[in-house]
C-alpha cells in the first residue's frame, strides 16, 4: 500500500500554496493526501471552557480551516483522495509523527503565526531538519512553484549515503517528464590536501574533473533505472550553497540530502540545505540520508 503525502495547514497564504503544490504532487504520483492542522488550542482555552462552549473557538476555527482546505484540494484535483485531521499538538511534533508513515511531508515556508521578517518559519525548519521522510518546503517565485521551468535540480553531495536523494530526484524528473540537472560545486583549495596529488600541473582542471567524476558515480546506478530521464551534469566552480541558490532560479524543485544520526535530537541539515531553505527560488526537497 502506498503511503500518503502529508501537508501541514493553518490557513495562511504560505500554507495554501503548499497545499496546492501537495495536491498537484499527489495527482502526479497517484497518491492520497492527508492534511494536518496542529494547534495547542486545549492548552490556551482549557478543558473547562471546552465543556462550556461545546467546542473551543480555536478548535472551531481549526476545523473550519481544515474543511475548507480539503475542499480546495477536491476542486483542484477531484481524483485525489484527500482527508483532513485537527490535532491539539505542537505543529512540529505532530508533523514529525505523521512523517513516520508518509511518502513525504510538505509545508509552506512560514505559518500565520510566523514573523514576517523571517526567511523561513521555525516549524518548517525544524521539520525539514528532523523528519524521517523527505520534506518539501514550498517557497520561491511563481514560475518555480508552478513548475514553469521544466527542470529538477539535484545537488550532488559526498558519495557515501547520497543515493536516496538521487533516487528521489530521478523519480520527480521521470514523473514530470522534465530534465534533471545534476550539479556538484567545486573549488581549488588554497593549500595542499591529502587527496590532491602534488604532481598535478593544472589543479583547477583536476578539481573540476574530480567533481564531474563524483556526479557520474552518484547517478550511475539510478540513471539505468530511469532511461527516459534527460540528464544534464555540471561541475560548477564555487561554494555549493551559492551555486545551488543561483541555479534554483531556473528550477521547479531542488533536491538535496541531509544526514540523520540516530539518537541525535537537534537540527540535522548541513549548511547547504540550510541555505537553500532560506534562499532558494523554488521548492526545496530535503531527503534524509542514513548516517
Amino acid at each position: 500500500m502506498k503511503l500518503p503525502l502529508v501537508s501541514g495547514v493553518d490557513g495562511s497564504e504560505s500554507s495554501l500554496r503548499a497545499v496546492d503544490w501537495a495536491a498537484d504532487e499527489a495527482a502526479l504520483h497517484g497518491l492520497s493526501l492527508r492534511l494536518v492542522y496542529a494547534s495547542r488550542w486545549e492548552q490556551y482555552e482549557g478543558a473547562a471552557l471546552a465543556l462550556a462552549l461545546g467546542r473551543p473557538s480555536e478548535r472551531a476555527l481549526a476545523d473550519r480551516i481544515a474543511e475548507v482546505t480539503a475542499e480546495r484540494v477536491r476542486r483542484r484535483h477531484p481524483e485525489v483522495d484527500v482527508s483532513a485531521d485537527v490535532t491539539p499538538e505542537d505543529a512540529v511534533i505532530a508533523l514529525l509523527h505523521e512523517g513516520r508513515n508518509a511518502e513525504a511531508l510538505i509545508t509552506g515556508e512560514r505559518g500565520r503565526g510566523g514573523l514576517t521578517g523571517l526567511l523561513l518559519g521555525s516549524v518548517s525548519l525544524a521539520v525539514a531538519a528532523r523528519a524521517p521522510c523527505p520534506v518539501i518546503v514550498v517557497r520561491g517565485d511563481r514560475a518555480g512553484i508552478e513548475g514553469g521551468h521544466g527542470r529538477i535540480l539535484l545537488g550532488v553531495g559526498e558519495p557515501e549515503g547520497g543515493s536516496a536523494a538521487v533516487r528521489f530526484a530521478f523519480r520527480e524528473a521521470g514523473a514530470r517528464g522534465c530534465e534533471l540537472d545534476a550539479v556538484r560545486a567545486w573549488r581549488c583549495p588554497s593549500h595542499d590536501r591529502a587527496d590532491h596529488p602534488r604532481t598535478v600541473d593544472e589543479p583547477h582542471l583536476y578539481w573540476k574533473e574530480r567533481a564531474a567524476t563524483l556526479i557520474d558515480e552518484a547517478v550511475a546506478e539510478t540513471v539505468r533505472e530511469h532511461p527516459t530521464v534527460r540528464l544534464h551534469s555540471a561541475a560548477v566552480e564555487g561554494t555549493a550553497a551559492k551555486v545551488l541558490v543561483r541555479r534554483s532560479a531556473a528550477a521547479d524543485l531542488i533536491v538535496v540530502g541531509a544526514h540523520r544520526r540516530r539518537g541525535y535530537l537537534g537540527l540535522q541539515l548541513g549548511r547547504v540545505a540550510h541555505a537553500l531553505l532560506h534562499h532558494a527560488d523554488c521548492p526545496v526537497a530535503v531527503v534524509p540520508l542514513a548516517a
